[in-house]
Parts: C-alpha cells; sequence; structure tokens
C-alpha cells in the first residue's frame, strides 16, 4: 500500500517519503475500511509534520481529512456500507490508498463533486463550531471576517447565508470580490483600516457577536472594532506570521473574548460529523465552492509542496480518485 509518510519532525520537504507500508486488515467492530479517494494538503499539515502540533512519534503518515469509499465495515456498522463516500475522521492520516476507522459520526455524502467534498472535513466545521460554540448568534445578526476568500472563509460565508445570518468579510484578493458576492457574502472590503468606517455603516445598529481571525497582526484590529459588547473573536490561524493585535479599549470596553481555535481539538462524533452533515447539502447545491489550484499524486508529493507554499488556492492528493 503506498502512503506519504514523515520519517521525522520537520520542514515537510525534508522529512517526507513516499512509502510502501502493510495494508491494513479487515475492520474490527464498529470500524470501516476506506479506500482513499482524495486528500487535502493543508498549511495545517505543514505544521503538524513540523513539531508544532500534537502527532504520533515518527515515522507516522500525515493527513488532516480527505473523503474515500467504503470497502467494508465491521460488525454494528449501520449507517454506512460498502459502496458509500464518506467524509475521514480528522487527523486519521489520510495520506495513503488504503486506512481503518472507526465508524461512529460516520455517514454516506450526498451526490457531488468528489474534490469539493474532500475539503468537507476541516473548513466547513471551524465555521460551524465558531457560530455555535462560545457566544449566541441570533439570526439577522451580522459575523464579521478575514481572509474571506480561504476555505474557511468561504464555508462562513455559506453557512452564515443558509442560517439567515450577514457577513462583513475582508479579503486581499480584489479579484474574488464580485465571486464571494456572488457566493451570499453581504459586504466585501479590502483589508485595509479605513474599511473599517465602511462596514460600520452598513451594519448599522445590528449586533456583531461574532469576528473570525485567520490573519492576525493588523488585520485583528479591523475585526475587533466592529465587535458589539460581549462579542467574541476566535482566532484560527495567524497567516500574517504576527501576533494577535488586539486595542486594549476594545477588549476591555466591550469585555470581548478571544478564543483559539482548532478543529480537531473537538470530538468527532457529536461536534464535527454535525457541522459536516450541515454543510454537504450546500455542497451538493454548488452554494459552497472553494478553488482548487492543484492535484497531485502520492508520488508527485514534493510538486504539492512546492504549489502549496506558492500560497493560491486548494492543493488536493488524488489518492484513489474515482469521480
Amino acid at each position: 500500500m503506498k502512503a506519504v509518510q514523515a520519517v521525522a519532525r520537520g520542514d515537510a520537504r525534508e522529512v517526507l517519503r513516499v512509502v510502501d507500508l502493510e495494508p491494513p486488515g479487515p475492520p474490527a467492530a464498529g470500524e470501516v475500511l476506506v479506500h482513499v479517494e482524495y486528500a487535502p494538503l493543508n498549511r495545517h499539515d505543514l505544521l503538524a509534520i513540523g513539531g508544532y502540533l500534537p502527532v504520533p512519534p515518527p515515522p507516522w503518515v500525515p493527513g488532516n481529512e480527505g473523503t474515500g469509499i467504503v470497502a467494508a465495515v465491521g460488525d454494528g456498522v449501520g449507517e454506512v456500507s460498502a459502496g458509500d463516500r464518506v467524509a475521514l475522521p480528522l487527523m486519521s492520516g489520510t495520506w495513503r490508498e488504503q486506512l481503518v476507522v472507526p465508524a461512529e459520526g460516520m455517514f454516506p455524502l450526498p451526490d457531488a463533486n468528489a474534490q469539493q467534498l474532500a475539503m468537507i472535513g476541516s473548513n466547513p466545521p471551524t465555521a460551524v463550531l465558531a457560530l455555535d460554540e462560545f457566544v449566541e448568534v441570533p439570526p439577522g445578526s451580522f459575523v464579521v471576517q478575514d481572509a474571506a476568500n480561504s476555505g474557511v472563509g468561504r464555508s462562513m460565508i455559506a453557512l452564515a447565508h443558509a442560517r439567515g445570518l450577514r457577513t462583513v468579510n475582508f479579503a486581499r484578493n480584489e479579484a474574488t470580490y464580485a465571486e464571494l458576492t456572488a457566493a451570499g457574502a453581504d459586504l466585501v472590503l479590502p483589508d485595509r483600516p479605513e474599511s473599517v468606517a465602511v462596514a460600520r455603516e452598513f451594519i448599522g445598529d445590528a449586533p456583531v457577536r461574532v469576528a473570525i481571525d485567520a490573519l492576525g497582526g493588523r488585520s485583528t484590529e479591523n475585526l475587533t472594532a466592529l465587535l458589539t459588547g460581549g462579542g467574541a473573536l476566535i482566532a484560527y490561524s495567524a497567516e500574517s506570521g504576527s501576533p494577535l493585535s488586539v486595542p486594549y479599549f476594545d477588549l476591555t470596553g466591550k469585555q470581548l473574548t478571544v478564543r483559539g481555535f482548532f478543529a480537531g481539538g473537538w470530538d468527532y462524533a457529536t461536534k464535527t460529523a454535525p457541522a459536516i452533515r450541515e454543510a454537504a447539502p450546500l455542497i451538493a447545491a454548488g452554494k459552497l465552492s472553494v478553488p482548487v489550484a492543484g492535484v497531485y499524486s502520492l508520488d508527485e508529493i514534493g510538486a504539492a509542496l512546492e504549489h502549496l507554499n506558492r500560497g493560491v488556492g486548494k492543493i488536493l492528493l488524488a489518492v484513489n480518485p474515482i469521480g
């Protein structure tokens, strides 16, 4: 069985190897054997390979998410059966041709683009859990976010729109503004300080209970400036490489909550899987779509890493693609 393995912690370009492993045995009770179809390659994976997140001791197989086709089920598994396409549990090591995983929380995915479904395991749950787990976000209120063109950003736009929420979205790539608006974004603005006044006028007196931060640095100040009292800043990444910049008077005067967020830290069956169920129909209906910049085989992991480091679009590994 072909797999990509991390033989040490460090720079992924130096420590990843394409190897042949023994295929997994038959699934035990409560488990399923899955042939992996597509597996994204995310910056989160690079952090895990680098040793910044909890991972098994080397050598180990990375891969945070993906989809596959069920090949066999163990005793007691009733919701999925052989032939179903399923989302793989987070952190299950998806950069391999086959794996055995727990069936708890798993369900058949709808008929939809397989590449889009492969990205359902991490970004949509990040959006759903950020809306659900920290403060109440009533219908008609606003959510503000930076990195609106990212996978999480696009997921937030689609899911918030479906829930009757409105979004103000800061983005750095002006070529995507019309696309994001067509996908349901209520307002898309350049990620600049002067955009805050435009956003505030657009929001009016409506509450802004949640702000989603993927950038850190100066971008964080745009978000906290728009939060209303008792709101929550949810930070899931820091692509700028700079610490969060939260002005003192926003933090204390509004009594804001600042929370770090990692989708893999939540219970899969009770938290992540329901979020995937909510997002799946949106993907099937074409209401949630993330541009794919490149698709590579396991043997092409080096080229996939180079493409990922260029920082534009999603990168997928095609492991056993059938659709």
